[in-house]
C-alpha cells in the first residue's frame, strides 16, 4: 500500500503527465534565469537540476539539487511574483513535463482535491526548507556541511556492506560550498579534516560516509522523516 508520500507524488504526477507537456533537456541547460518572467512550472520526471540563486556580490547559492518527482519553478503560483527569484540548471540529461502558470492554477481551483495535494506537497517542501536554515543558523557553517552532507546520504546514498553509505551523485568543493552558502577553501579544510579522522573518504567527486552517526550527533540531529531531510 502507498504511504502518504506516495499518494501525493503520484497525484501530482499523473496531473502533470495528463496535461502538461513533455521535454527533455541537455546538461548545461538552463530551464528558467533569475529575474526572467514567470510563466511555466516543471514536474522532473529523470534526471537532476539544481536551483541556485546569485547573491549581490555576484557569488551562487544553491538552494536545492532536484532530482525525479520534484517540481521546480512553484514559488510564483498564486501570488504577485511575476518574475523567477531562481535560476534552474540543467545538472545531467533530464526529462520534464512542464504546465502553463495559468493552466495550473486554473487545475487546482476547479479541482479541491488536486488542491489539497499541492498544499500536502507544498507543506513537505516548507519543512525542508525550515530544517536546513535550522541547522545553518544554530551551528555555523559546520553544521551546514554536515546537514548538506546527512541530506545527500538520505537522496542519494547507498549502503554498503561495511555499514558505510556512498553517494551516489558525484559533486565538487565548490557544488558542496555552494550549497553551504560557504567558501570551496573552508570546505576543502573541514572535508579533509572529516577524512582525516576516517568521517568519509571521497574519490573523483564521490563522497563514502563511514560515520553518519558522528555527522548527526555533532548537530543534534532531531532524525526527521527522510522526506523531510533530502537535498531535493
Amino acid at each position: 500500500m502507498m504511504g502518504f508520500t506516495d499518494n501525493v507524488q503520484e497525484n501530482l504526477h499523473q496531473l502533470f503527465q495528463q496535461h502538461g507537456v513533455f521535454i527533455k533537456v541537455n546538461k548545461d541547460n538552463k530551464i528558467f534565469l533569475e529575474g526572467e518572467r514567470s510563466k511555466e512550472i516543471y514536474y522532473i520526471q529523470s534526471g537532476k537540476i539544481s536551483i541556485s540563486k546569485e547573491t549581490e556580490d555576484g557569488k551562487e547559492l544553491t538552494i536545492r539539487i532536484c532530482g525525479p518527482q520534484s517540481i521546480i519553478g512553484e514559488g510564483s503560483l498564486f501570488c504577485s511574483l511575476t518574475y523567477n527569484s531562481v535560476t534552474a540548471s540543467v545538472l545531467e540529461p533530464s526529462t520534464l513535463y512542464v504546465l502553463s502558470r495559468q493552466t495550473l492554477e486554473s487545475l487546482l481551483t476547479e479541482q479541491p482535491h488536486l488542491m489539497v495535494t499541492y498544499m500536502q506537497w507544498l507543506q513537505t517542501e516548507n519543512l525542508k526548507h525550515q530544517s536546513r536554515l535550522r541547522d545553518l543558523i544554530l551551528h555555523g557553517k559546520k553544521g551546514a556541511l554536515f546537514s548538506t552532507l546527512i541530506r545527500l546520504s538520505n537522496t542519494y546514498g547507498q549502503p554498503l556492506e561495511n555499514g558505510s553509505i556512498y553517494i551516489n551523485s558525484p559533486l565538487t568543493n565548490t557544488e558542496i560550498a555552494n550549497l553551504c552558502a560557504t567558501s570551496r577553501e573552508m570546505i576543502n579544510r573541514m572535508l579533509n579534516d572529516l577524512k582525516k579522522h576516517g568521517i568519509l573518504s571521497f574519490d573523483k567527486g564521490y563522497i563514502t560516509i563511514h560515520n553518519l552517526q558522528f555527522l548527526k550527533d555533532e548537530i543534534a540531529c532531531e532524525n526527521c522523516p527522510l522526506q523531510i531531510c533530502r537535498i531535493d
